[in-house]
C-alpha cells in the first residue's frame, strides 16, 4: 500500500468515523456526543461502537440546529478536510444552517463590560454576520 493511499475498511464504528471525516475535534468528543445521545441514526441515539455502513443517515444535534449526512464510504484515518466530500454528503437543511449563524450572532450581539476587544476569529465572524443582513 502507497502512502497516499487510505486503507478503508467493511465495518467502523461511529465515533471513529465522525471523528475520521472531521465532524469532531477529536475522537474523545466524537464519543461523548454518541453518549450524550447527540449522535442519531434513524431517531435512535447510538454507542460510540455501533456500527456504521455506507448509506446510514446520521444526524448530529448540536443545538440549536440538528445535522445530517449520510455515509457514502467507510474510513478509519482521519481524512484532510479536501477529502471528506468522498466519506460523507451533507443533507443539512439551510433553516438548520441559518439557526447555527444565528446562535453565533446571540454570542456576539452583546459584549460585557470589561470583556475586552474581540478576538479575530470573533471579528470575522461579526463581519460575515453583518454582510449577510
Amino acid at each position: 500500500m502507497k502512502d497516499t493511499e487510505v486503507r478503508e475498511k467493511s465495518d467502523i464504528r461511529i465515533d471513529k468515523w465522525l471523528w475520521a471525516v472531521r465532524l469532531f475535534k477529536t475522537r474523545n468528543l466524537s464519543a461523548e456526543a454518541c453518549r450524550k445521545g447527540r449522535v442519531l441514526i434513524d431517531g435512535q441515539p447510538v454507542k460510540p461502537s455501533r456500527i456504521i455502513k455506507p448509506g446510514d443517515l446520521i444526524n448530529i444535534r448540536r443545538p440549536p440546529s440538528m445535522h445530517t449526512y449520510r455515509v457514502k464510504a467507510l474510513v478509519e484515518n482521519r481524512q484532510s478536510a479536501s477529502l471528506v466530500e468522498k466519506y460523507l454528503e451533507n443533507l443539512t437543511p439551510e433553516e438548520e444552517v441559518k439557526k447555527s449563524i444565528h446562535k453565533n450572532l446571540m454570542i456576539f450581539s452583546r459584549r460585557d463590560r470589561g470583556a475586552g476587544r474581540p478576538t479575530k476569529r470573533e471579528r470575522r465572524i461579526i463581519d460575515r454576520l453583518k454582510d449577510q443582513d
